[in-house]
């Protein structure tokens, strides 16, 4: 019963973002019952319910679901990890790759599982600089780790398509925690990544 409760609720989301995309595009001057269109508000309804899916997941649930005591206390990387997320200033796309290091004090996680913490995060309105601390805040306080790193480097519609348009630039912003605030830590996971940070 509450299942069906949930899905009720969640086809009244749709139809409602359904109508609106609709008197959107006519608003933008196109006409909305155009054979080409005709689909078009559903599917882009879904699509932003799909994009924007993170609001209904919890990075902290993924992380203990595979949680696991290892007497492991050398840097762990997943890196080269990719992105895809919407600027919530103008609702376009950003994508790139998210660089992530933690040193286990006692736990570790799945490998799959830091992958799916980016995913939560990054499946929001968000901005770039927030989305990078939310990662690290999220493994710092699931796992324990003596220090936490987190690298994105990301590319931003809202950049490339409209305002400046410069199509080849490229934003990087970083967090370090614990033991990688000490330089030594920070340059040997900067170095194992591959990045130009320095």
């Amino acid at each position: 019963m509450a299942y069906k409760r949930v899905e009720q609720y969640e086809d009244k989301i749709t139809s409602r973002l359904i109508e609106n995309y609709r008197e959107s595009l006519d608003l933008l001057g196109e006409d909305s019952d155009r054979e080409g269109l005709l689909k078009t508000p559903e599917r882009v309804a879904k699509a932003m319910q799909f994009l924007t899916q993170g609001y209904q997941m919890d990075a902290k649930a993924i992380l203990n679901s595979a949680k696991f005591h290892e007497e492991v206390s050398e840097m762990i990387i997943v890196k080269d990890i990719e992105l895809y997320s919407m600027c919530e200033h103008h609702m376009l796309p950003f994508f790139g790759k998210a660089h992530i290091a933690y040193i286990p004090n006692g736990w570790i996680t799945g490998l799959s599982k830091i992958a799916r913490v980016v995913d939560v995060y990054s499946r929001r309105l968000q901005v770039q600089e927030r989305l990078t601390t939310q990662i690290l805040n999220a493994i710092k306080e699931t796992l324990n780790p003596m220090g936490v790193a987190v690298v994105i480097e990301a590319s931003h519609l809202c950049m490339m398509m409209r305002g400046v348009q410069k199509q080849n630039s490229v934003t990087t912003t970083s967090a370090f925690w614990g033991e990688f605030e000490r330089n030594e830590s920070r340059s040997e996971f900067i170095r194992l990544i591959g990045s130009k940070l320095h």
